[in-house]
């Protein structure tokens, strides 16, 4: 029996600029992600913002859950965004269920 590809596993991950600014994104390597944005070969909206700094990352499931989950952490207040780094919560569903 042929046993199938493992699917990768997805992160969500927050970056902060130097200058305060919070950058939510998904990838399945982390490392290689912070890597290409700090190199300016990441999104667009980080070239040029100087040193980023990795604030959080969890594991967000397959790729559809990943890209639901960032959409529903980019739709958050700054302020929101703020305490989530600072709680650093087990669960993000339940984190999100309060907000």
């Amino acid at each position: 029996m042929t046993e199938l590809p493992k699917s990768p596993e997805w992160h969500l991950y927050i970056l902060q600029t130097a200058a305060g600014m919070l950058y939510t994104g998904i990838t399945t390597d982390v490392t290689r992600r912070l890597d290409q944005h700090q190199s300016g070969k990441g999104a667009k909206a980080l070239r040029g913002k100087g040193d980023l700094a990795l604030v959080y990352h969890c594991l967000a499931g397959n790729r559809s859950s990943a890209l639901k989950m960032e959409y529903r952490i980019k739709q958050l207040t700054h302020k929101q965004k703020e305490r989530l780094i600072l709680n650093q919560p087990l669960s993000i569903e339940s984190f999100l269920s309060e907000n």
